[in-house]
């Protein structure tokens, strides 16, 4: 097994020098995991970004899915997110290897997006997606929150000696301010998802329509739709008309999940400007994307 460039590249650029060893052994890991859960790997699934992900069968001929990740606090929140979701809104965790950071997890056959559905139904079912997957925040846990992530647009400051970097200082300005102001007033809080966009919502022939790769996070559930928001990337933006279908979404899932619209927009910029912090971050390239999302949402009526 050869570990894709892709992958080897993120993870050096994310991980730092530290990830070498990890790449150079995955080989190993994999071999491993395959032969303590008596799998038959297939080719993994392309593109790969931050984890080894492969369809595979056990010896029962029951379809899985094997997913090795850099051992990490977010791999193990991922695994805990799904284990506290028990199959509900989410696909089942069947076991774990933490020695070995691997996953193994219910695979939906054929796998259908959500992004091969028209917008409304796609967001319909994403609002009752949310519904079904938030739980209760344990009394003991390790995830993170939102304001724990809302507060890394400091770490962005002090980057770039108190500016923006790449990122518009308007809409950094306006994202900064709307947090502190929805902190204010916050719903209890849950354990979301906290990634529920298009690629994450998926359909198979017995189970449709569940969540996969939960970052899990504790916030308010308006946060939550703010992947949604400003995807599916890359091609939400060439829609002969984004705003309007931001519009649009904003006023269905306002009304499917009892939220004040006002609310999921202010999110949903948050979240855009948020998610193009963590791409400059991780040094990508496709931050423009979201704060052209955010562009949008700043720009749409409450």
């Amino acid at each position: 097994m050869i570990v894709p460039d892709d992958l080897a590249r993120t993870l050096l650029g994310v991980h730092g020098p530290s990830a070498q060893a990890w790449i150079a052994r995955l080989p190993a890991v994999v071999a491993e995991c395959a032969r303590n859960w008596s799998l038959t790997l297939e080719p993994h699934f392309t593109p790969l970004t931050y984890n080894w992900v492969a369809p595979a069968r056990q010896a029962s001929g029951c379809a899985v899915v094997l997913k090795i990740g850099f051992p990490s606090r977010e791999l193990w929140n991922e695994a805990d997110a799904l284990a506290l979701a028990g199959g509900e809104g989410m696909v089942r965790l069947l076991d774990v290897d933490r020695e070995r950071g691997a996953l193994l997890l219910e695979r939906l056959e054929p796998g259908t997006p959500l992004s091969d559905l028209d917008d409304e139904a796609a967001t319909a079912i994403a609002a009752e997606v949310m519904r079904r997957l938030w739980r209760p925040v344990p009394a003991a846990h390790d995830f993170p929150s939102v304001a724990d992530w809302v507060a890394g647009l400091g770490r962005l400051r002090r980057r770039f000696g108190g500016g923006t970097g790449p990122l518009p200082e308007d809409l950094v300005a306006r994202a900064e301010a709307l947090a502190a102001e929805l902190a204010a007033s916050a719903a209890s809080s849950v354990v979301l998802h906290g990634d529920l966009h298009h690629g994450n919502v998926l359909a198979g022939r017995e189970r449709q329509w569940l969540a996969i790769d939960p970052k899990g996070v504790v916030g308010e559930p308006a946060y939550e739709i703010g992947a949604l928001l400003h995807n599916p990337w890359p091609g939400l933006l060439d829609w002969p008309d984004p705003a309007g279908a931001l519009d649009r979404r904003l006023d269905q899932l306002s009304e499917g999940l009892g939220i004040d619209r006002a609310r999921l927009r202010a999110w949903g910029l948050v979240a855009a400007v948020l998610s193009a912090w963590w791409a400059v971050d991780d040094g990508a390239t496709m931050w423009d994307h979201a704060t052209r999302c955010a562009r949008i949402l700043a720009a749409l009526p409450d």
